[in-house]
């Protein structure tokens, strides 16, 4: 006998790794100058040339033990005092060492702020669109996700389409911005209504409702956009974070939850998420990782490409006539659907080798995401084959 929801989440994959996967093997049989796949968010760029510097010299001149033995469950003490120094001289956020947790990676971070939050009964609204995994994040922490219908105009979020989903239950909202799959960022304007309404609910409800903010696209961004950093805008916000974009690390698994202590309940909260990593395996986060962040904490990614391949491929396809969101960061480009369902196109797409995803797990099913963190040659192999298929559309 096996666990039946575990089996579903094993055999019934991701639509994003089923396409990648299956361009994998695509690949292997054509060539991968074949194969159009724009499926998976995986850093094309290089990680900075000092991060590959400070994993050589670490290696070099560190004893093992120091190296690859075990840190503090929350992290090493160097590690999270330069990532706070960094965030302080970025945003004046007064953020202490002791409020970051290090986790391997966004995803962990996500599950244990969600799971420490997890009371009975609780539900945790999600705004369209959003990364899958959240839903399977929420349900397996014991929460009810909920979700706020896309705002289809600007997609920005709107707190008045939040409004009438929130209630007694809800214990936590998750916002991720730049946002995968739009790249949009939201604005301090509706970030600031969307607290104030929060606010107004805690009073009501009598208790704390935490924004968790997953924020791992915050370095990548565009045209001098600039990320507001949510936790100076709204108290009880947990911001979970990643170096697998910034520093093009996603197989180091390597991130953060930062919780802040004047955040309602903020020593507890932190001591649950500790809780919840602990009762989900974790013992630390790579220590190899940890000791290249203290070093690496304030560096930041070379983002031409994304921007080249971003600029390219939104002004081609708007010219032949898709409907595009315009994106301020992240590396993802989401279009319309010009004919038939999401699905539908992503299947004739496919049938060319080309391999973008449908976007109804997402929660915007009449749209199609590309991730744009490729190579600019399968930029420009793919203009000729979107062309083809709205005109066959």
């Amino acid at each position: 006998m096996v666990n039946p929801r575990m089996l579903q989440l094993g055999t019934n994959r991701s639509c994003i790794r089923e396409l990648f996967e299956y361009g994998m093997r695509r690949a292997a049989e054509l060539g991968p100058d074949k194969v159009c796949d724009f499926s998976l968010g995986n850093p094309s760029v290089p990680s900075p040339a000092g991060v590959g510097e400070t994993i050589c010299r670490l290696v070099r001149e560190s004893e093992s033990r120091a190296l690859h033995g075990y840190t503090p469950a929350a992290g090493a003490a160097d590690a999270r005092a330069a990532v706070a120094a960094d965030l302080n001289a970025r945003y004046g956020a007064d953020v202490q060492p002791g409020e970051l947790f290090f986790t391997c990676g966004a995803a962990p971070a996500l599950t244990a702020a969600l799971s420490a939050l997890a009371v009975e009964g609780a539900e945790c609204l999600i705004f369209a669109p959003f990364f899958p995994e959240y839903t399977v994040f929420a349900e397996a922490a014991g929460m009810r996700p909920v979700v706020v219908p896309a705002n289809t105009e600007d997609f920005q979020i709107r707190a008045a389409d939040a409004a009438p989903l929130l209630s007694a239950r809800t214990q936590a909202v998750i916002v991720n911005s730049p946002n995968n799959p739009s790249g949009v960022i939201y604005s301090e304007e509706r970030l600031r209504e969307l607290a104030a309404l929060l606010e107004e609910k805690e009073r009501e409800y009598g208790h704390p409702i935490y924004l968790i903010a997953d924020e791992p696209y915050r370095e990548l961004v565009y045209d001098g956009a600039r990320v507001p950093f949510i936790p100076l805008l709204y108290a009880d916000t947990l911001l979970c974070y990643s170096w697998s974009k910034s520093l093009s690390l996603p197989g180091e698994r390597i991130g953060y939850v930062y919780v802040p202590r004047r955040a309602a309940d903020g020593e507890k909260v932190f001591a649950a998420v500790a809780g919840a990593a602990r009762a989900a395996g974790h013992v630390c986060a790579p220590s190899l990782m940890q000791h290249v962040i203290a070093n690496c904490a304030a560096l930041r990614p070379d983002i031409e490409a994304y921007d080249r391949n971003r600029r390219t491929l939104y002004e081609a396809l708007c010219s032949y006539g898709y409907e595009c969101v315009r994106p301020q960061g992240a590396f993802y480009l989401l279009i319309r659907s010009p004919k038939g369902s999401a699905q539908e196109f992503s299947d004739r797409a496919k049938a060319k080798d080309l391999l973008i995803v449908p976007c109804g797990d997402f929660g915007c099913p009449d749209y199609l995401r590309l991730g744009t963190c490729v190579s600019y040659e399968t930029v420009l192999r793919s203009l000729p084959i979107f062309k083809e298929l709205i005109e066959e559309a």
